[in-house]
């Protein structure tokens, strides 16, 4: 085996290394296998031996490709794949596949010279975040496990193949936006970032049992930021005080100046606004006057009225 060689005009010579096979030499420099073989007599397709040195027919730098009209030059960088030029180019897998006549989509090589289509309108950014596809991913159970409607993921990703995913592809999670609740003759209010029980309750002047009676089928412990609830005027409905509680009469002193009676009387009996408004659903902040018999916790520890 020689590692020099002198090469006939119109040829160069080339240096085998690893991984290399004629075929992807033919690729790369815009040859055949037939015209390698030939200005290489006697060579061995399926026995190349790294540092071996054959003759490679055409100039030693390939021109790049002339790119038709309507197309542009592209160089081949590390990591890129032609379903991922696709997508940035908003052009498909196939219109690449056209204007690069005998490309092997499995073999891009980098500082390869593609062309690749102008796309026509730009691809929309993604109303979500990206995800990148795992093993074993289908459309489907993306979509349950981020429990966003397949039609709604489809959508959100025109071009892609349901039944041809790519680990490493990027899909669009989009955003979805809940329904509105139906509220006749009340307000819708979206939770906000720390609200909870008693924040809402305090601000739009409501009993435990309005805001249960409203929102039926809602966790009240539960809320959670974008919720939606329902708010209905306020109504004295009349409740007994449950067990592990005990009847307190509001008196005078416990209307602090800032008017916050509910606030004051939750730390006055060491438990929380929603606790306080809880075992007493039927009453709204508001209610929280002098000489009103309201329920608080029952315990030795709370100081006496």
């Amino acid at each position: 085996m020689t590692n020099t060689r002198t090469c006939p005009s119109g040829s160069f010579s080339y240096t085998i290394r690893s991984g290399d096979t004629l075929y992807l030499l033919a690729i790369r420099y815009n040859t055949t296998v037939e015209a390698i073989m030939a200005a290489n007599p006697g060579i061995n397709p399926n026995n190349l031996q790294i540092g071996q040195v054959i003759c490679i027919p055409g100039a030693a730098v390939p021109p790049p490709p002339t790119c038709p009209v309507g197309t542009f030059s592209y160089t081949i960088k590390s990591g890129d794949t032609l379903y991922q030029l696709a997508i940035t180019y908003n052009t498909t897998v196939e219109a690449i596949m056209a204007v690069n006549p005998g490309i092997n989509p499995n073999n891009l090589q980098i500082g390869q010279v593609i062309c690749i289509p102008r796309g026509g309108t730009p691809v929309p950014p993604c109303d979500g975040f990206y995800y990148t596809v795992r093993p074993g991913d289908t459309l489907f159970s993306i979509a349950a496990a981020f429990n966003v409607p397949l039609s709604a993921l489809m959508a959100a990703n025109p071009g892609v193949d349901p039944n041809n995913l790519q680990i490493g592809q990027q899909i669009c999670i989009p955003k979805v936006m809940p329904p509105p609740i139906s509220c006749p003759g009340g307000t819708v209010y979206t939770v906000r970032e720390n609200d909870n029980l008693g924040t809402i309750l305090l601000r739009f002047n409501l009993s435990y049992m309005d805001l249960q009676a409203a929102n039926p089928n809602v966790d009240l412990d539960m809320l959670k930021p974008g919720q939606q609830l329902c708010i209905m005027p306020h109504q004295e409905r009349g409740c007994p005080c449950p067990r592990g509680t005990m009847e307190y009469t509001i008196v005078r002193g416990d209307i602090p100046h800032d008017g916050a009676t509910v606030v004051a009387l939750a730390r006055k009996f060491n438990t929380s606004v929603s606790e306080l408004m809880k075992i007493n659903p039927n009453l709204a902040p508001g209610d929280f006057v002098v000489g009103k018999v309201i329920c608080v916790p029952h315990h030795k520890n709370y100081p006496s009225a």
